[in-house]
């Protein structure tokens, strides 16, 4: 065991020693003597180093970055520490215990008073005292901290086991026999332990707040820091050496890329933007490859120099020497995690070279490759997290066509390494294309985005870049609660069973979500009139109201009404408007098209409401408060719709069935031996409960679950502690000041634009990138923090508050929603908007004049209205303000940050229409600027991962034509040609196009997440492919996840399921002879010939019925429903759509969606009382059944269940 540990002490200082050198060839060095200096932090990490006394102490490592480019990095020790509650009385106690009882472990220990929002009545000012334990490392607190964990998790099962009732767990009697069990010598009084989960560089970064990304002023002596101060108006950054890289490999026809016998053949890389480099492998290569120039656009700039080196060896000798020589601070790729890192590391080891002690480079326990003197910035986790992209536009040639606005080189995979002996040029363009998208990628969006949260964040760049959104917004939450002395709860473990109050087990619970709904179908253009019902009384109430709708708005914007010259003019024109509205409410005109959404709706209801986990109460919390006063509005009560699946059984059947596992003898797969129910883990307990309740529900209900859903009211305090909804404001108005930004430079560049100043065209252009971005990721974060609170293993978890937030925005667009429908027409529900067209009379916009030339206020009246519905229905006015800390004084105020936006007027908007009856199309549509570009996509298979090439490219080509035509006629004639021309190419059996061009259009491409075999029996059309594929290919094809596979659907064996017509596209471009030998095996053909053409034996009705189902969708239904005769009548319409039209009086008048579509019931109704009183008739019917024949009770029927249970788990 010595031998053991010195061995595992040698590696420590031996990675210890490679670290060191590793930074010192990048640049970093430790300052030698007293240093003062000023510098940019670009990276931290956790490190050890060891004390005067030999000891090794945790400490944190700093890399600084100066204006001239040098380097440097300095340490500060820092004592890891966590918190423990002791049984109150018993601190000083404790710490004297503690400290003998590890000694050498606990370097020291001391009590502290501490905020915990859990404690009862700590409004009134009562704080926790909590014993405070400090360790020289990591190591010691781990070995602590799980001792502790242990007798924590012992004495809680103890005290859940006592009668404790009417007792505090912070009084317990101290008189009891559990406190006076030697208390010296062992643990028995410890109650709960905190803080003890946190890693250790964030735990430091958020005591010391020393944060990535700002300037210092630093004092050092001897490489440890004794001062460091921020210098936070010091804003402009150092220029970071960035390096971008791509590699190409080889691979075998039809396999992926393997590391173990495949060699990377080309290197691309940039350095800092305009000067780039490529090396190549010759003995892939047929040729050398010259110096040459890739910019795909004027300000993408490329030049490349070029290494033709021998062999695979030399170039990645040639790679790694020029890494060393230009030391990156920040390496960026392209999915570099999954793919570049882990093939150039295992082509090294090939080489006989060592990537870790050349680069620094090596892969964490996540699988991640980081080192620590260069960030590792992988940009596919932005375009994951960050870019709000579809799912299939994450692939680095979509995203530099979306982001950077051009396209790439793109060639087909299968062609690479045969083009590199043809035509090497070619693919060293493809090679260097990848390489200048990823750098411009990093550059315009990623890093300005990740350093900007670095300077808020506790993390270094690479967990900023790769943690999900939740993990960010809790770190935030972390640092605000620190400075506020806030003890952190630890993080959601396992729920505890619940029944509900009439004593169904809850299975699962949850709260229902956001209202989305589809309206209406079909096209709607600015140029072709509409019908609209306007409501008398409605319009009336607008133009009471006018005055103070114009005046609330104003006041929202700080101007006030005594600022405004032209105040009664304005409203005078509007109600002009709105009184030719009520003088003629049924219209035929040309609509306007708007988009009104609340800015970031979540978290502007939680910061209305003051929503915190904390803050979520009951009446026995609130019970024992001081503030509870006759006339207190500090308890606010609000609504949300709870979700839950439960068992069917009542509690008294569980409590039969937890009796009667509890007598058996059990063995599970893992132990054949029969074992006693309690001795079993608690996962076998579970999975033998789960299993006996199911079979029970099945036999005696015929069910294993029901659902139901309530209404629930909870009360919220106003008076809690605001550090969460502090932290949500601070990051608000952080991302409002990105879009001020953006709007600023969108104004600017209009300006440059009409002056032709092309060079502040080009930076103002770059800014409105830069701010887009900027706003767009800090939006991603801002709303996670809703969505934060019920994600497993939170540290501040509310499903209250989830719910409450979910209903309330909900409640919002319903009332949004009531009152577009009697002055316009609303289309669409969003979560947090409502698209709709209102009449082109119906007022826009008012202008107000500022006296003495102060401009001008614009308020658009759409959204003025929407607001001061939100303002009279919405509005906190029990909001809370803590006003003296001391005093403990409160200002209660009202308060409405809930506000709409107004998106539009836009061209035109498309909604499609569901196939079935009954249906609706919730969150697809496509809305036109009038420019004629398309300003939202949402929910077109033209966005999505795998869909059939033919189907995108109809969708592209189709959206197009909804913009022709004056009239619905013609637009849906213009759209029923695109239709028309692809339906004659299925039906033609494609005989125009070959046979590349043909798999291109009706393949689908489908990546397997998992293994085969985890699949099982599952019977799919990827699957089935993917398992042919290794048919011929062989197995090693589908032993790894992530098998892509592209697949065609055969119109044999005739009547065989769909699933199992589909042939991997790989068949047909193998040998004749193969393709021949398994194609006949497949259609289960014996006169299959060797001459087969394609094309006959390819299901065309499968794709003509592909294609007609989006021609249905969207333009056969949407233009019966909107009165015009089927365009496309090779594809006829359904039944029901055909009936509904025969009965419609004019064919000319717009029908609504809802009048045609009926509710469709859900099979997972509400489990009301009257369902429960019919499984109590049910069941007592089967008890009267078994009473006529065998004289047995009801009760006699549930233990014959259980009997038969028992029986077959015997068996």
């Amino acid at each position: 065991m010595a031998q053991g540990l010195k061995h595992a002490s040698e590696k420590i200082f031996e990675n210890r020693s490679i670290r060191s050198t590793v930074d010192s060839r990048f640049g970093y060095d430790i300052c030698d003597g007293k240093v003062e200096k000023t510098a940019w932090l670009i990276n931290m990490h956790a490190t050890e180093i060891s004390n005067k006394n030999g000891r090794m102490e945790s400490a944190m490592e700093y890399y600084f970055l100066q204006t001239d480019g040098t380097k440097f990095k300095l340490l500060y020790s820092y004592r890891p520490y966590f918190f423990v509650s002791v049984r109150e009385g018993s601190e000083a106690d404790f710490v004297i215990m503690v400290m003998k009882l590890f000694a050498g472990l606990v370097d020291s220990a001391e009590i502290i008073e501490k905020n915990d929002l859990d404690q009862t009545n700590h409004l009134s000012g009562l704080h926790r005292l909590y014993v405070k334990l400090y360790f020289l490392n990591t190591s010691d607190l781990v070995k602590v901290r799980n001792e502790i964990m242990y007798k924590v998790e012992d004495n809680k099962k103890i005290i859940s086991s006592r009668d404790f009732d009417g007792i505090s767990v912070n009084s317990v009697n101290t008189d009891s026999e559990f406190s006076n069990a030697g208390f010296q010598e062992r643990l028995e009084n410890v109650l709960d332990i905190r803080e003890y989960d946190i890693p250790y560089y964030i735990r430091a970064t958020i005591d010391l707040k020393i944060f990535v990304g700002l300037w210092y002023d630093i004092n050092a002596t001897n490489g440890k820091i004794t001062k460091i101060e921020p210098i936070r108006d010091r804003i402009n950054r150092p220029e970071p050496c960035v390096l971008a890289f791509d590699i190409e490999t080889t691979k075998a026809p039809l396999k992926f890329p393997d590391s173990s016998c495949d060699e990377i053949m080309m290197i691309s890389y940039m350095i800092n933007g305009q000067v780039g480099f490529l090396i190549i492998n010759r003995e892939v290569v047929s040729e050398d490859v010259e110096d040459f120039e890739y910019s795909p656009k004027p300000e993408f700039e490329g030049h490349f120099s070029v290494f033709n080196e021998a062999n695979e060896r030399l170039l990645l000798l040639r790679f790694f020497g020029e890494f060393q020589k230009f030391a990156p601070d920040i390496v960026v790729t392209y999915n570099g995690d999954a793919f570049d890192w882990p093939f150039v590391e295992a082509r090294a080891t090939a080489c006989g070279l060592d990537m870790y002690t050349s680069l620094g480079f090596r892969r964490n326990a996540s699988g991640e490759y980081k080192s620590r003197q260069s960030s590792h910035m992988d940009a596919f986790k932005w375009v994951k997290r960050d870019s709000y992209l579809p799912m299939g536009s994450h692939n680095l040639k979509a995203c530099a066509r979306i982001k950077l606005r051009y396209d790439p080189v793109e060639l087909d995979p299968e062609e690479l390494v045969p083009m590199a002996r043809s035509n090497p040029q070619t693919v060293a363009n493809y090679s260097v294309s990848d390489a200048v998208a990823t750098y411009y990628l990093y550059m315009i969006y990623v890093h300005p985005f990740t350093f900007a949260l670095c300077t808020i964040i506790p993390m270094n760049p690479d967990d900023v870049l790769r943690k999900g959104s939740g993990t960010l917004c809790e770190a935030l939450l972390m640092v605000q609660a620190y400075q506020s002395n806030i003890i952190f709860p630890n993080k959601k473990g396992a729920d505890v069973k619940k029944f509900t109050a009439d004593g169904h087990l809850v299975i699962s619970e949850t709260y229902v979500g956001g209202h989305v709904e589809a309206l209406e179908c079909g096209v709607y253009k600015s140029d072709i009139p509409c019908h609209f019902e306007v409501d008398l009384t409605t319009v009336q109430k607008l133009m009471d109201d006018l005055e103070n709708t114009l005046l609330y708005s104003l006041q929202a914007d700080s101007v006030s009404v005594d600022q405004i010259d032209n105040f009664t003019e304005v409203c005078n024109e509007i109600k002009e408007k709105l009184q030719s509205l009520k003088d003629s409410p049924s219209r035929h005109e040309t609509p306007l098209i708007y988009h009104l959404d609340v800015g970031a709706m979540y978290p502007n209801i939680i910061l209305t409401n003051r929503l915190q986990p904390p803050a979520i109460v009951n009446e026995s919390v609130c019970a024992v408060c001081d503030f509870n006063r006759p006339g207190a509005k500090c308890r606010r009560s609000m609504e949300w719709v709870w979700r839950g699946e439960l068992l069917p059984a009542n509690k008294s059947e569980y409590q039969w069935i937890m009796q009667q596992l509890n007598k058996e003898k059990l063995s599970t797969a893992s132990n054949s031996s029969s074992r006693h129910f309690h001795h079993l883990s608690d996962d076998e307990k579970s999975e033998f409960e789960n299993k006996r309740l199911k079979e029970y529900c099945r036999k005696a209900y015929g069910r294993n679950h029901d659902f139901r859903t309530e209404v629930k009211s909870t009360l919220v305090c106003q008076r809690e502690n605001s550090f969460y909804v502090d932290t949500i404001r601070a990051f608000r108005d952080r991302r409002y000041e990105y879009k001020c930004l953006l709007k600023s430079a969108k104004k600017k560049l209009a300006e440059a634009t009409a002056a032709s100043n092309f060079e502040q065209i080009k930076d103002f252009k770059a800014s409105c990138v830069l701010y887009d971005s900027l706003q767009l990721a800090h939006k991603c974060i801002l709303n996670s923090f809703y969505g934060y609170v019920m994600r497993r293993g939170s540290r501040w978890h509310s499903m209250e508050m989830a719910g409450i937030v979910c209903h309330t925005g909900a409640m919002i667009i319903k009332k949004s929603r009531e009152l577009i429908d009697k002055i316009g027409r609303p289309l669409e529900l969003d979560t947090d908007g409502i698209w709709c067209i209102l009449p082109s009379s119906f007022p826009e916009q008012a202008v107000f004049k500022l006296r003495d030339g102060g401009g001008k206020v614009t308020v658009s009246y759409p959204a003025a209205l929407l607001n001061m519905m939100v303002s009279q229905n919405f509005t906190n006015d029990q909001y809370h303000e803590l006003v003296n800390q001391s005093t403990l004084s409160y200002k209660v105020r009202s308060e409405n940050t809930i506000a709409f936006e107004v998106d539009g007027p836009y061209k035109a908007i498309v909604l499609p229409s569901s196939k079935e009856e009954g249906k609706k199309l919730k969150k697809r549509y496509a809305v036109y600027n009038f420019d004629g570009s398309i300003a939202e996509l949402k929910g077109f298979e033209i966005k999505r991962r795998g869909e059939l090439q033919l189907i995108k490219i109809f969708q592209s080509a189709v959206f197009d034509g909804f913009l022709k035509g004056n009239s619905l006629e013609e637009v849906y004639g213009s759209v029923a040609e695109v239709a028309n021309y692809w339906l004659d190419l299925l039906f033609s059996k494609a005989v125009d196009i070959t046979d590349a061009e043909l798999f291109d259009l009706i393949s689908e491409n489908r990546n397997l997440s998992k293994k085969i075999e985890e699949y099982g029996n599952q019977k799919s059309a990827p699957i089935i492919a993917a398992k042919r594929l290794a048919e011929f290919l062989g197995d090693e094809m589908i032993k790894n996840s992530g098998l892509n596979c592209r697949t065609v659907i055969l119109k044999e064996p005739r009547g065989a399921p769909t699933s199992e017509r589909a042939v991997p596209v790989a068949i047909f471009q193998a040998d004749a002879n193969i393709a021949r030998h398994f194609l006949k095996r497949w259609l289960k053909r014996c006169d299959f010939s060797e001459n087969f053409d394609i094309r006959e034996i390819i299901d065309w009705d499968y794709y003509i019925d592909r294609l007609g189902s989006t021609i249905l969708k969207l333009i056969s239904i949407p233009a019966a429903i909107q009165g015009v005769t089927n365009p496309v009548p090779r594809i006829p319409l359904p039944e029901w759509v055909r009936n509904k039209v025969a009965v419609t009086d004019n064919s000319r008048k717009q029908v609504r969606l809802n009048d045609l579509f009926q509710p469709m019931q859900n099979n997972e109704e509400l489990w009301t009382t009257e369902d429960e009183e019919a499984g109590k008739a049910l069941a007592a019917k089967k008890a009267l059944q078994t009473s006529k024949g065998s004289k047995k009770n009801g009760k006699s029927v549930a233990d014959e269940i259980l009997g038969e249970l028992t029986s077959t788990q015997k068996k």
